[in-house]
C-alpha cells in the first residue's frame, strides 16, 4: 500500500507537466498586449537617428510591427517573405532593430533589401519590454487605432501569412490585399 501513494504522486506530477508545458502551440504564447494600445515610446529612426518616432507613426492605417535584428537567424529566413508581403498588401511594416548594433543593420538592409516603411532603433530593448518581447523575431498585427490585435513568435513565413495575418488584414478592411495574392481570398 505504502508502495502506491509516491507512485499515485508522480504519476500525478507528471500530469501535470504534460499538461502545463507539453501541449499547445509554442508560438503562440500569449500576450497581455491583444487588444490594447500599442505602448507608447519614443525611438530614433535608423535612418535618420536625430529624428525620434512615436506611437503616432503606428495609428492612421493596419501595421505589421516586425521585431528583426541581424544576429538573428530566424529573421533572416523570414525576411524574404517580408518583402513579399509589402508587394501583396497595403499594410505599414515596421521594423523594430532590437538589441543590436545600427551600423549593422543599415548593411543588413542594404544588402538584402528594406522591406519596412520605418525602422526603430531599440538597441536596449526598452520597447521590447514593454512589448513584451521573448526574442526575435516576433511581429505584431496592429490595427488602424492603434490596437494590437495579433502577435506572432517566430518566423513570419507563406503559411502564417495566408492563414493567421491576411484574414486578419482583410477582416480590417477588405481592401487591404491586392495583387495576386488576392485571388487566393
Amino acid at each position: 500500500m505504502s508502495f502506491y501513494i509516491p507512485l499515485g504522486v508522480f504519476a500525478l506530477i507528471v500530469v501535470v507537466f504534460l499538461l502545463g508545458f507539453g501541449l499547445g502551440n509554442r508560438t503562440e504564447l500569449p500576450s497581455a498586449l491583444i487588444d490594447k494600445p500599442f505602448p507608447a515610446f519614443a525611438a530614433p529612426d535608423l535612418f535618420q537617428p536625430d529624428q525620434i518616432l512615436g506611437r503616432a507613426q503606428i495609428v492612421g492605417r493596419p501595421a505589421l510591427v516586425n521585431v528583426w535584428a541581424t544576429w538573428c537567424p530566424t529573421c533572416a529566413a523570414e525576411h524574404e517573405m517580408l518583402i513579399k508581403i509589402t508587394e501583396r498588401a497595403d499594410v505599414r511594416l515596421i521594423g523594430i532593430n532590437y538589441k543590436d548594433d545600427p551600423t549593422k543593420a543599415i548593411a543588413w538592409l542594404g544588402q538584402f533589401g528594406n522591406p519596412y516603411d520605418l525602422v526603430l532603433v531599440d538597441d536596449q530593448g526598452l520597447l521590447g519590454v514593454e512589448l513584451g518581447v521573448y526574442g526575435a523575431p516576433e511581429t505584431f498585427l496592429v490595427d488602424p487605432n492603434g490596437s494590437i490585435v495579433y502577435k506572432r513568435v517566430g518566423e513570419v513565413n507563406e503559411r502564417i501569412w495566408q492563414q493567421e495575418i491576411k484574414p486578419r488584414l482583410i477582416a480590417m478592411s477588405p481592401d487591404v490585399v491586392h495583387g495576386l495574392d488576392a485571388a487566393s481570398r
